[in-house]
């Protein structure tokens, strides 16, 4: 019974407590409870309304646009476009998730299933899957539940219509009635084979966070013993981020040949995703050797919390998130930045794609560069400012 009376045992447990706190928050407070909303969503509506013989219009297309949009339970912030290609070009720059396309023959094909020769009509659901997969498979889901619910009531309000002109309904035309519109889906920018479901960049931008950490630790340790023997803390300092670099270079590369030959991940481009992979490596290691070389190994919390609260969040689209993590932790991490580029990279086209993403990994690269540069002359002057023992005259 003696350890219960131990100040340390009792320490100890608020330190476990402290920690599963901390370490819950990172890994759950962010992401439990999250729900898709305000996914933006591009809405084609090329139906061209129909006179009816008793008088009046036909128009469908207007009546699923307004179903849709007035419809508060769908996750969507929905973008009427003109034209399937403007909904295909926002696809492809990553304006929106998903795209809903009622054809032009939407109203006039629903009218003629009452004819011998019915025509039905083909609405199209075209999901983002490469803008994120959780999001585009939400856009399939909701999207193709909503059109399954507007065919069965058009089902019973076009055979309503035929039983009041007719006594009986042929059994071919019924059969037609039951299934009104057909939907298609496509899939646009996939994310090719054993990418994790497209989860790839996540995944690669984790493991390039460890690998910088590893050499980013490993060389400020050889960098401490370097000045230990002598050498001059600026050179130190240069040579420090020389190798650093070379060596993410190296281990971007070899995580890129790993993930395709060993794991059979598909690439678009090998080539520009190991030079991406190299920048968000190189952006992670400088980050990384600044805090070390400024702070020390008191850092290493620091870096371990970031790599923790951040992973969670690179595999959801910012609109699942809570408002509260997406001004605290999604706008700023850098994590984000390399895993989004990465997405844009392998999935959209290639380094052109990810500008915006890379200018902003530059910048992390171009200004922790400087105070890793800067450290050196900060140990310098410490140490220089060291009292010297002197002896009396």
């Amino acid at each position: 019974m003696k350890i219960l009376k131990q100040k340390m045992t009792w320490l100890g447990v608020v330190i476990v407590l402290v920690v599963l706190i901390v370490f819950g928050a990172a890994m759950m407070g962010s992401v439990i409870g999250s729900k898709p909303k305000e996914l933006p969503v591009a809405l084609v509506v090329l139906d061209q309304p129909v006179e009816l013989p008793s008088g009046g219009t036909f128009s469908v297309g207007e009546m699923i646009q307004e179903k849709l949009v007035s419809n508060a339970v769908l996750p969507f912030d929905w973008h009427v476009v003109d034209s399937e290609e403007k909904a295909r070009e926002g696809l492809d720059k990553r304006e929106y998730y998903g795209a809903l396309v009622l054809p032009a023959d939407l109203s006039s094909g629903l009218l003629s299933l009452a004819n011998p020769s019915p025509i039905h009509p083909n609405v199209k659901i075209i999901a983002n899957d490469g803008m994120n997969s959780q999001a585009s498979t939400v856009v399939r889901q909701a999207m193709g539940q909503a059109m399954k619910m507007i065919s069965g009531e058009l089902s019973q309000q076009l055979l309503g219509q035929i039983r009041q002109q007719k006594e009986q309904i042929p059994i071919e035309t019924a059969k037609a009635l039951m299934i009104p519109i057909n939907v298609q889906e496509e899939v646009m920018h996939p994310s090719g084979v054993n990418n994790a479901s497209g989860n790839a960049p996540g995944l690669l931008t984790q493991i390039m966070w460890i690998g910088s950490l590893v050499t980013g630790v490993v060389l400020f340790l050889a960098s401490k013993k370097a000045v230990a023997a002598g050498s001059r803390r600026w050179t130190v300092s240069v040579l420090q981020g020389i190798a650093g670099l070379a060596i993410v270079g190296i281990a971007s590369g070899f995580t890129i040949w790993m993930v395709s030959s060993w794991y059979g991940m598909e690439l678009a481009d090998a080539g520009e995703t190991w030079l991406f992979l190299w920048l968000a490596g190189s952006a992670f290691f400088l980050l990384q050797s600044s805090l070390l070389n400024w702070i020390g190994f008191p850092a290493m919390p620091l870096l371990v919390l970031l790599m923790f609260f951040s992973v969670p969040l690179l595999s959801m689209a910012p609109e699942f998130l809570s408002q509260t993590t997406r001004d605290w932790i999604y706008s700023w991490t850098p994590l984000r930045f390399a895993a989004g580029g990465l997405r844009e990279v392998m999935y959209f086209g290639g380094l052109d794609a990810a500008s915006s993403n890379a200018s902003v990994l530059w910048g992390v690269t171009g200004g922790f560069l400087v105070l890793l540069l800067a450290s050196g002359f900060k140990a310098g002057r410490a140490t220089d400012a060291a009292p010297t023992s002197v002896t009396d005259g």
